[in-house]
């Protein structure tokens, strides 16, 4: 008994810190293309960077409108709350730059 508490501790330490999957699947997104974003050379090849970020803007642009506006929704949520300058510029620009919404709106 005593090996699942760190299990069931996490699990409830995470469902009572993200509202639904949704935003927790939100966050853990934008963290990984935040990184690679922000990635050197060193770190990362930026040919593959560009090939991970073009997926993911891929796959998002063929979300329903109604995810799309979701999604769109809890990253403004996101901005809103973020107290780093460059990465409240990255949750900004994020709509448009993976493809969450039209160039016309």
């Amino acid at each position: 008994m005593a090996g699942l508490c760190p299990l069931i501790c996490w699990e409830t330490i995470m469902t009572s810190s993200y509202p639904s999957v949704t935003r927790v699947l939100a966050e853990a997104l934008v963290d990984v293309l935040w990184f690679i974003e922000g990635s050197e050379d060193e770190q990362m090849d930026q040919d593959d960077a560009v090939k991970v970020m073009e997926g993911v803007a891929h796959t998002l642009s063929t979300l329903p409108d109604d995810q799309r506006q979701e999604l769109v929704a809890l990253v403004g949520e996101m901005a809103a709350a973020e107290t780093d300058s460059a990465r409240r510029e990255f949750l900004d620009e994020f709509p448009e730059g993976f493809g969450l919404v039209d160039d016309e709106l």
